[in-house]
């Protein structure tokens, strides 16, 4: 961890021994007290915690609050729902880089099952996208949403975006060098593991998307996902 997250309520109240997060204090970073730490509230200000006292229970902590982390890039995914554990990394490394939102979604070609896993049943996505949170020294969780179809996840988009998807068959475009004319706001839809149907291709033309592809090597959705945000990034001058 390179910031240490609170929800809001949590700042007014010890904190647990057994709770990860003293355990990272404590026996990671090795503060005692008196030592101060990164900290933040989530999806709000970060600022500087310190030790007040340390008993058998519980961890007493101090806050000094300053501004807020810059807003999260406008980058919207929408993402074939992949194995759970694909999703997890794309989950926290997704967040670490800093997008607006993920949306995990149903297609033709998905494992259906995927959308019942324990991750997305429990809750425990939550836990990926404070891990990348934590990693990039950030506040900021991005909006998720999981097992809507692709048509609705669509329809639900911003009305004012740039529409890529990445597609290996039939885009003619190179991301790379695929002109980006204006500053808005981008959404990226990324296939399954099995890739785009030809009903989802025409559905996404036809919601004025562009097949563009990040040349000849097939890769992994999640490693795809990255390469895609980095190079979005990059163009816009969102680092």
């Amino acid at each position: 961890m390179n910031i240490i997250l609170f929800n809001p309520a949590e700042v007014e109240l010890p904190l647990v021994l057994h709770d990860p997060r003293s355990q990272h204090l404590l026996q990671v970073l090795r503060r005692q007290v008196g030592d101060s730490f990164d900290c933040g509230i989530i999806n709000g200000a970060r600022g500087r915690g310190t030790i007040v006292a340390i008993n058998a229970e519980a961890v007493t902590l101090a806050f000094n609050w300053q501004e807020p982390p810059p807003p999260l890039s406008p980058i919207h995914l929408l993402i074939g729902l992949p194995r759970p554990q694909t999703a997890r990394d794309i989950l926290r490394e997704a967040t670490s880089l800093g997008v607006t939102a993920m949306h995990f979604i149903r297609t033709e070609r998905g494992e259906a099952s995927y959308a019942n896993s324990a991750l997305w049943q429990n809750g425990t996505w939550r836990e990926s996208l404070l891990q990348g949170a934590a990693q990039a020294f950030c506040t900021r969780l991005p909006e998720i949403t999981h097992g809507h179809s692709l048509a609705t996840a669509l329809a639900a988009l911003p009305t004012e975006l740039t529409r890529l998807a990445l597609d290996n068959y039939e885009s003619t475009a190179a991301l790379a060098t695929h002109s980006l004319p204006n500053p808005l706001p981008t959404a990226l839809a990324i296939g399954a593991e099995r890739g785009w149907t030809a009903t989802e291709r025409n559905l996404l033309r036809n919601e004025g998307f562009t097949l563009v592809h990040l040349g000849a090597r097939v890769l992994r959705v999640e490693t795809a996902c990255l390469a895609a945000i980095t190079l979005i990034k990059a163009r816009r001058g969102w680092l």
